[in-house]
C-alpha cells in the first residue's frame, strides 16, 4: 500500500485510521503513545480537574430519524467528556457551510443543536462561521469542542481494564449506523432511529453508585462495539472474553444487517457506553443502569482475561470461539 494515499479514504475507526493517527497525527503533535489516547485530555487547572475534548461531524444526509448532524456533533463531544467521568460544562462549535446551503435547514440545524445542548446541561459560548465555494464542501461540516469538570479523584482509563472485570454494554448496538444509512438510501424502516443522545446522566448515575469499581468508559462510536474493545485490550495488555448471546441487538438492526451482510459488532452508536468494571459490582451496577432510561437494555457482555495482550475472542450462540479485530475497511462512511 502507498501510505501516500491513505488521506484518500474515510475515517472509519478501523486499521487504517488507527495507523493514521497513531503513527502520523498523534506522533507529530503530542508525542503520546497508544496507551495514552482517551476520549479526552486530562487537564489540571490548579486544585481543578479539567477534561478538554474536539471532534468533527461529517454526516450525510445531515438530518436523520432520531436527530441532525447539529444534535448529534453536541452528543458526541459530550459524550467524549463523560466517559472520562468529567460533566460537560462548554462547548465550541465550527460550521463549514457550502455556498448554496439552505438557510431554513441550517436554521433547524442550529435550533436542533441548542436544544441538544441545553437538555445536556451544557453552554456553547464560542465558534466560527466559514463558507466555501460550491462543490468544495459537501453541504455543512461541524466541528465541537468541549470541558469539563472532574468533581471527583478517580481515575478512569482504557488502560485500567483488570482479569476478572466485567464488561457492560448500556444497550442496543448499531441502532445510529443503521438509521443514517436507511436515510441516506430511501429505505423506510418503521420503528428505526438513531440512538444519538447525551449520555452524562447515566453516567453520573454509575458514578454515585459505583464510583472507583469503574475501570474503563467508552462509547462505541466509529467501529462500534468490536473496534472499542479492541482498542481497550491493546491499551490495558489484557484479553477479552464476549458472549454473543448476551449482545443486546434491536431486531430492526438484526434484519437490516442481515439483509445486507453488515454486523452490528461494528456499526456505530452514538448513545451507547462500554463499561468494564469490579466483578463485586458488576450485578448491582448493572441493576443500577437499567432503572436509568438510557440503561433499560443494558446487559454484562463478557470478562476481561489474563491471555494474550490485545486479543478479543467471542463465545458464539453454537458455542464456538470467535476472534474478534479491529474494522479493516468501512462498513458505513460519513455516520458521524
Amino acid at each position: 500500500m502507498n501510505d501516500d494515499l491513505i488521506l484518500l479514504g474515510h475515517g472509519s475507526g478501523g486499521t487504517l485510521s488507527h495507523r493514521l493517527l497513531d503513527d502520523l497525527v498523534v506522533a507529530t503533535l503530542s508525542g503520546h503513545g497508544p496507551g495514552e489516547q482517551n476520549d479526552a485530555a486530562l487537564l489540571a487547572a490548579g486544585e481543578t480537574r479539567l477534561a478538554f475534548t474536539t471532534d468533527g461531524y461529517v454526516v450525510d444526509p445531515p438530518v436523520f430519524p432520531g436527530g441532525t448532524i447539529g444534535s448529534l456533533a453536541v452528543h458526541g463531544t459530550v459524550n467524549d467528556l463523560a466517559m472520562m467521568g468529567a460533566r460537560p460544562l462548554w462547548l465550541s462549535c465550527a460550521l463549514i457551510l457550502e455556498e448554496g446551503f439552505s438557510r431554513s435547514l441550517l436554521a433547524a440545524i442550529l435550533a436542533d443543536m441548542r436544544q441538544a445542548a441545553d437538555l445536556a446541561g451544557v453552554r456553547i459560548v464560542t465558534g466560527d462561521t466559514k463558507v466555501v465555494p460550491r462543490g468544495k464542501a459537501d453541504r455543512i461540516f461541524i466541528t465541537t469542542s468541549g470541558v469539563g469538570v472532574l468533581e471527583h479523584d478517580l481515575a478512569i482509563h482504557g488502560a485500567n481494564a483488570r482479569p476478572g472485570d466485567r464488561i457492560i454494554l448500556s444497550g442496543s448496538m448499531g441502532d445510529h449506523g443503521i438509521a443514517v444509512m436507511a436515510a441516506r438510501e430511501g429505505l423506510p424502516i418503521d420503528g428505526l432511529s438513531s440512538d444519538s443522545t447525551a449520555l452524562w446522566g447515566l453516567v453520573e448515575q454509575m458514578l454515585n453508585d459505583a464510583g472507583g469499581a469503574i475501570r474503563v468508559l467508552r462509547d462505541p462510536t466509529r467501529g462500534g462495539v468490536a473496534t472499542t474493545l479492541k482498542e481497550i485490550a491493546m491499551q490495558s495488555n489484557v484479553s477479552l472474553l464476549l458472549e454473543e448471546d448476551q449482545l443486546p441487538v434491536n431486531p430492526q438492526v438484526r434484519g437490516v444487517c442481515g439483509m445486507l451482510g453488515l454486523d452490528p459488532l461494528y456499526v456505530a452508536n452514538e448513545g451507547k457506553l462500554l463499561a468494564i468494571v469490579a466483578p463485586e459490582i458488576a450485578e448491582s451496577l448493572l441493576a443500577s443502569m437499567r432503572q436509568h432510561p438510557l440503561g433499560l437494555q443494558a446487559a454484562i457482555v463478557g470478562t476481561v482475561e489474563s491471555g494474550t495482550p490485545g486479543r478479543v475472542r467471542m463465545r458464539t450462540t453454537v458455542g464456538g470461539m470467535r476472534i474478534v479485530e479491529m474494522l479493516a475497511g468501512e462498513q458505513l462512511p460519513r455516520i458521524c
